[in-house]
């Protein structure tokens, strides 16, 4: 039987401060965050993990007036309360066991910048109300300390979480997500980016050639097909990583199914787990329009199950095809 391969995408990919894509909704973004970056206004930037929030958070500083200024960036998510107060807002000598001097936080280092606070709906409820305080008045007291310190910032947050459930579960402060969301800008997933599996496998295809000489110069249409079927959990971060493990264990021109990640292949995973969505065929949920059901099997049976033919009989790109088959869990 021969070999069918993917063809390379020919279309302009677009590049904003080192995030790639080919989707008109990120192109859209990118021209909303030009905008957002003339401003000083807060920014609340929502997204998976994988998405890219602190390219988004550094090129927000990059386009402003704060460019020259210093960007300091923390993830709430990865310290100890205390080691996130003293990280945030520094502390004097003397303030806690091992405070043996001195030592400014992000907010002062970041003075006539801008702060990336990653996870943000994971700061304990105390140290939401010392943020409220830098927000509203641009000052705040090290730990330890009695002498408030005025700070000139831009804050720049983000999450994967929803900020209004966090706060009607008392989780987060309703006054701090007004002071925090007034720009909202949302990163839409990797599989909701049409044509961006494509343009990045192939980007990060280029990108990883080995200096030995080996590259990979051609991709199997079943790989390809596996990574548009694929539902990305992790987004761009997980893409590039399925190309880096077909890189390290590959040894030919071309990358074939061997050569994808187990999960990619609909290995089942070590523990318990939930099942992948789309590796079997289920029946469409009830609100499924029939007719685009029906469509979409038509499609697929003229063309004897090749997708890239079904696609252009509906008049549709791949990317689209394969979201539209997930919608109907064909």
């Amino acid at each position: 039987m021969r070999r069918r391969f993917a063809v390379r995408p020919t279309g302009t990919t677009t590049e904003f401060h080192g995030m790639h894509t080919v989707a008109p909704q990120m192109r859209e973004l990118f021209a909303l965050v030009t905008r957002v970056a003339r401003t000083d206004a807060t920014v609340l930037v929502r997204g998976e993990t994988g998405t890219g929030k602190e390219l988004v958070a550094r090129a927000l500083h990059r386009l402003s007036g704060r460019a020259r200024g210093p960007f300091q960036a923390i993830n709430c998510a990865t310290l100890t309360p205390e080691l996130l107060a003293s990280e945030l807002f520094g502390h004097v000598r003397g303030s806690f066991t091992g405070a043996i001097r001195d030592r400014q936080g992000l907010f002062r280092l970041a003075d006539r910048g801008t702060v990336f606070l990653d996870e943000v709906a994971e700061m304990p409820l105390d140290l939401q109300a010392r943020l409220l305080r830098v927000l509203q008045e641009r000052s705040f007291t090290p730990l330890g300390g009695v002498d408030p310190v005025q700070v000139d910032i831009r804050v720049v947050s983000a999450t994967h979480k929803s900020l209004r459930d966090e706060a009607r579960m008392h989780r987060f402060r309703e006054d701090l997500m007004y002071r925090i969301r007034v720009v909202p800008l949302c990163l839409p997933p990797l599989i909701d980016r049409s044509g961006d599996v494509e343009a990045l496998t192939w980007r990060f295809v280029d990108l990883l050639a080995r200096g030995d000489g080996y590259r990979i110069e051609r991709i199997e249409s079943a790989v390809m097909d596996a990574l548009l079927a694929y539902p990305w959990p992790g987004n761009v971060r997980e893409l590039s990583s399925a190309v880096a493990y077909a890189y390290a264990i590959g040894e030919g021109p071309e990358w074939t199914v061997a050569e994808l990640l187990p999960e990619l292949r609909g290995a089942p995973e070590p523990r318990a787990a939930p099942e992948p969505r789309l590796l079997e065929p289920a029946p469409a949920p009830p609100s499924a329009p029939a007719s685009e059901r029906a469509r979409l099997l038509a499609a697929l049976q003229a063309s004897g199950g090749r997708k890239g033919e079904a696609a252009q009989r509906l008049g549709i790109d791949r990317s689209t095809l394969w979201r539209k088959l997930r919608e109907h869990r064909l």
